[in-house]
């Protein structure tokens, strides 16, 4: 036995911020979608909330891009962590890390946040909804569940196109047959020649949740899809009288088209009501490792002033829940309205949201 292998070994721990992780491993989940697992050079517990998620830091075509991921492994696993990717078609993002991303490849990743998470609100019976690729974090969930041999009774529920669809289908029947706690129903939409399938049929109904889990009103509920996936859902929860308290569902998701169009015209409409406010008026905002600085009007935020003196400070959501855009403030004060993209304790170090703070004054931006 040598000293080396005696000697401890220096491991970090992930906390929310910007780290570079190397792709070790892509795996074919289905024809469209794809798991990629990603370590870090030096050791790192990459421990974070079963139901988080992370933002992916790229380039392409030349152009800076943020993107936002569910984690669909489990903090049991703690020296690496997964990404699962469904390829959408016209999709910029996806299909680019569909067709480039490949072992070895280095890239930045901010995280882990977000609410929607398993242990912020523990209980003894869950029942997860997914469709589609929403069932990444509630698969994180259920494997953390299955891996720390939890003593939570497990109701999944996964909506699928057709059974070729179905992601994760053996690790799911193979948790199903291995613990008495965990109940699995896949429901197909529709299945092509040559497919047979002998389970659920259709859409989610209410006729179909009484057979599947009898006493859903009685459980905790996670649940992940696509827009109108969680739209039905919730309808179909509230017609039956459910308390909407105990209902979670993924925050980050596809930002809405209102609030993406929202932040397109964002400045444009800033650069117009500055040009109508009095000097007097005006907050200073400085950049001080650039040297730069701008007077901006009130009720603009940092990241806008960054942009309008050709600034990049890294955004994927901008709505406060990533964390992406976390600079530290060296004075003044800021009105921060986030979503939990940013912990009390960065707060109290001087850390700030730029997408969500407003310059209550002149302010110094470390950056």
């Amino acid at each position: 036995m040598t000293n080396n292998f005696l000697n401890p070994i220096t491991t970090q721990t992930w906390t929310n911020g910007r780290h570079m992780v190397r792709c070790v491993k892509a795996i074919q989940e289905t024809w469209d979608v794809r798991t990629f697992c990603f370590m870090a050079d030096q050791p790192m517990v990459f421990f974070f909330k079963p139901g988080q998620f992370v933002t992916l830091e790229l380039e392409i075509d030349g152009q800076p891009i943020m993107r936002s991921y569910t984690i669909s492994s489990s903090p049991s696993v703690p020296y690496s962590f997964s990404l699962t990717i469904k390829r959408v078609p016209g999709g910029k993002v996806s299909n680019w890390l569909h067709d480039n991303l490949k072992e070895g490849d280095v890239l930045p990743v901010h995280g882990p946040v977000g609410r929607f998470n398993a242990i912020d609100f523990p209980a003894d019976k869950v029942l997860f909804l997914s469709g589609g690729v929403g069932i990444t974090p509630v698969m994180s969930m259920a494997r953390w569940f299955f891996d720390t041999n939890g003593a939570v009774d497990m109701i999944f529920v996964h909506s699928a196109r057709t059974p070729k669809d179905i992601i994760y289908h053996r690790e799911l029947r193979h948790m199903a047959s291995r613990i008495e706690n965990f109940k699995l129903h896949l429901i197909c939409e529709k299945y092509e020649i040559g497919e047979t399938w002998s389970g659920y049929r259709g859409y989610l109904s209410r006729a179909m949740l009484d057979l599947i889990a009898g006493d859903f009103m009685e459980r905790e509920i996670f649940c992940c899809g696509p827009t109108p996936y969680m739209s039905a859902v919730k309808r179909l929860l509230e017609a039956a009288g459910f308390n909407m308290e105990r209902y979670h569902e993924e925050a980050f998701g596809p930002t809405p088209p209102e609030i993406r169009e929202e932040v397109r015209e964002h400045a444009a409409e800033a650069a117009e009501a500055a040009a109508e406010v009095p000097a007097g008026a005006m907050n200073l905002v400085e950049f001080t490792s650039t040297g730069k600085s701008i007077h901006i009007a009130p009720g603009e935020t940092v990241h806008a002033a960054a942009a309008k003196v050709g600034l990049h400070i890294p955004k994927a959501c901008g709505m406060g829940i990533c964390g992406t855009c976390k600079v530290m403030k060296t004075s003044g004060d800021v009105e921060m309205e986030h979503n939990g993209g940013i912990t009390d304790e960065d707060v109290a170090e001087g850390y700030i949201l730029s997408c969500c703070s407003i310059p209550k004054g002149d302010v110094s931006i470390d950056y």
